[in-house]
């Protein structure tokens, strides 16, 4: 783990970047496509969104969602991926999505500087938007 100092225009700086964040996004997107068949079915983003377990817990206490909620929940994010509605998630797609996600995350933050401590995930968007924050001093 490790701590950073972010605020929303790190968050946004970090988007606008077109290579660094299209770099960043289609890695993840290699790591979340575990068929390597170019797209992410419904089941590969399920598990990418399971072992991130952002559903599950609410601030670090579990709470039992019910099975047949969490399918519909899942399934509601993975059409929102999915915006052609071809049944898989493009790289282009994946990349929309995680811009918008990481635009609401700057929006978010604000203009106030936070101190936030990430897990050690080489492929965190947020590490990144750090790292590259901290190339520029």
């Amino acid at each position: 783990m490790g701590v950073v100092v972010i605020d929303g225009s790190t968050v946004r700086d970090f988007v606008n970047d077109e290579a660094a964040f299209a770099k960043s996004v289609d890695e993840q997107f290699g790591v979340l496509d575990l068929n390597n068949d170019g797209v992410l079915s419904r089941s590969e983003l399920r598990t990418a969104f399971e072992s991130m377990r952002l559903i599950e817990t609410h601030f670090g206490i579990d709470v039992a969602t019910p099975p047949d909620q969490l399918a519909k929940l899942y399934d509601s994010i993975f059409d929102k991926f999915d915006g052609d509605r071809s049944g898989a998630v493009d790289r282009r797609e994946f990349r929309d999505e995680m811009r918008k996600i990481m635009l609401a995350i700057a929006d978010g933050l604000g203009s106030f500087p936070i101190r936030m401590v990430l897990e050690d995930d080489p492929n965190s968007l947020l590490q990144k938007a750090a790292d590259l924050e901290a190339s520029k001093t």
